[in-house]
Formats: C-alpha cells, structure tokens, sequence
C-alpha cells in the first residue's frame, strides 16, 4: 500500500519546482512537499525536528550553498543522515555522481528535457519511495 510521503524539495529554479508540484497533483494521493530554494533554506527546515521530510529531492547547482555541500552537511548529522536523498539535476557529469553516491544519496537522476519524459521518471521516483520498507516504519 502506498503511502503519503512528506518531500523536501530543494530547487532553485520556479520552473523546476512548478513542473514538480504539477506532477505529483496528478497523482492519486496528496503527497506534501516542502520547498526550500537552496540548501542553506534546506537546512534551516530541518532545524525544525517537528517536521522531518521521507525523503528529500535536490538539485546540485544551487546558490549559497549547492546540492554537495549540503548533503554532505545532512550525512554528517546523526539523525537526518539516514534521510534517502535523491538527486535530481541537469548535472551529466560523472564526478558529481560518484561523490554524491560516496556522501550516501539513495539515488541520482538527470532532468529530462521532455515533460512527459520528466513525468514519468517523476512518477516512478515517488510511487517507489511511496512504497519502500524504510518509509512505511
């Protein structure tokens, strides 16, 4: 059974952050999505104990403080590290995969250009996580 999931988005870009919010209202439960715009607003969302996100879903290139600078803030607290973390950028580049895999991400994926394609990788992303044993304790 699928379950409503809490997700601190952590985007920069409107654009990016509307395209998000239009897929999950498309879906049938009413998952609740936090925003921050860059990691140092991430970080002070999480401050707040009170609200702790199922998983977070952040872009790398951000201002003040980027996608791994943050995560590797988030893996070095003892309670927020074992947040599953999934990245969601237009970064390509092998070397930001392979250090946000070593920070401990629970996945990386690049934004498609198409919407629909978008949509669907999106969808998958949330109807997986909506699922998974770690989320349902």
């Amino acid at each position: 059974m699928a379950n409503a999931l809490n997700i601190l988005l952590i985007e920069d870009d409107a654009i990016e952050v509307m395209k998000f919010n239009r897929v999950l209202s498309n879906l049938e439960i009413n998952h609740k999505i936090i925003e921050a715009n860059n990691g140092e607003e991430a970080l002070e969302v999480l401050k707040d104990r009170s609200i702790i996100p199922d998983i977070i879903v952040l872009d790398l290139n951000m201002p003040k403080l980027n996608g791994i600078e943050f995560l590797r803030i988030l893996k070095d607290d003892p309670v927020l590290k074992y947040i599953p973390s999934i990245v969601l950028t237009t970064s390509s580049n092998h070397s930001d995969l392979l250090e946000c895999y070593k920070i401990g991400i629970a996945g990386y994926l690049i934004k498609p250009l198409k919407y629909d394609d978008y949509l669907v990788r999106i969808k998958k992303l949330i109807e997986y996580w909506s699922t998974n044993e770690l989320i349902e304790q």
